[in-house]
């Protein structure tokens, strides 16, 4: 439905990154840069504490994380939420049989909202059509959704960017330089599908020819009509860019080892490679990294990376506030 007081679609779920729009977006980064004012006090703290700690979360991750769990369970605690745990299925009755249907359903009768990741494609939004259909349809936050989405990531990529650029004009007519495993990474699909929304942005997806992106990709930026450009020369595409968003080789979802047969070694991000960047590009990286991205990069001012992974975790106190409705509680009145 949508809150006339701030004029924005109130999301149900969080589940694709196609679900927010502009007015949405520019709201939400004004609510994270609120939310973080109050970081700089103990009675800041004390206030977001207590908006939501007659509430639950469960963080359901089946598939490997460090920062997004610890994000999301960190996020949670400020707000005040007490948070249970499943990072194993072999803990869990799905071991002796229980279907994830059955599981997650029997969670939600315990919880206020449930956080999921998983290496299962869809399952996320599987969950919530489930789950609208009861009579506890608790909120479902998708914290990754196999190789297709990772909507909290595309947030946290558009409030760096925003905050990086809000100097210089903004997101908007920027060249964004998306670098790796273009094929797979769903961070790049939901940061691409957000971008959209930022007029006279132009997208460089540069990548070894094994790992480009995807046909729906494309289809989607020309409905939308984004300028992008497919390229493997790293070093041009690189040189041209406002801002590089490096990704690692996503050898998880290998099905017999095929990553190792591309030779990635030309699209790495090296020291070296500074001194041919803009003074303003904005250097990222979801993270974990390896060797695709140097990090002698780690001090360079332009390097955001580390600045993107702690934002990460308030534009997840930011997202929980709306699904929650208590964000009307931290916002200005003119806001």
């Amino acid at each position: 439905m949508r809150n006339k007081h701030l004029n924005i679609v109130r999301p149900k779920h969080i589940l694709s990154a196609s679900q927010f729009d502009r007015p949405f977006l520019d709201y939400f980064n004004q609510l994270t840069t609120t939310i973080r004012r109050f970081d700089k006090t103990k009675e800041g703290l004390m206030y977001l504490q207590s908006l939501l700690c007659h509430k639950r979360a469960m963080l359901y991750f089946t598939q490997p994380s460090t920062r997004t769990f610890l994000s999301f369970q960190s996020a949670s605690q400020i707000v005040g939420m007490k948070t249970s745990e499943i990072r194993d299925t072999s803990t869990s009755s799905e071991r002796k049989g229980e279907t994830i249907d059955d599981s997650l359903r029997t969670f939600s009768s315990y919880v206020d909202i449930i956080i999921m990741r998983s290496p299962v494609r869809g399952l996320c939004d599987h969950i919530a059509s489930i789950l609208d259909q009861t009579d506890r349809p608790v909120p479902i936050i998708n914290a990754g959704s196999g190789p297709d989405e990772h909507p909290t990531q595309a947030l946290l990529d558009i409030y760096t960017l925003d905050r990086s650029f809000k100097n210089i004009g903004g997101i908007e007519g920027k060249t964004i330089c998306m670098v790796g495993d273009l094929k797979r990474g769903r961070t790049v699909r939901s940061l691409s599908r957000l971008l959209t929304l930022y007029p006279g942005t132009k997208i460089l997806f540069a990548s070894p020819e094994a790992f480009k992106i995807e046909d729906d990709l494309r289809t989607m930026l020309r409905t939308k009509k984004v300028e992008f450009i497919e390229t493997t020369e790293f070093k041009d595409a690189i040189a041209s860019a406002d801002a590089i968003y490096m990704t690692r080789i996503q050898d998880e979802y290998d099905v017999s080892g095929e990553s190792k047969a591309v030779d990635y070694s030309n699209f790495c991000l090296k020291e070296s490679h500074l001194k041919i960047l803009k003074d303003h590009c904005v250097i990222m990286h979801p993270l974990p990294r390896r060797d695709e991205l140097d990090s002698k990069i780690d001090n360079d001012p332009r390097a955001k990376y580390w600045r993107q992974e702690r934002n990460g975790m308030w534009t997840r106190v930011a997202l929980m506030t709306v699904l929650m409705d208590v964000d009307r509680n931290i916002m200005l009145p003119e806001l």
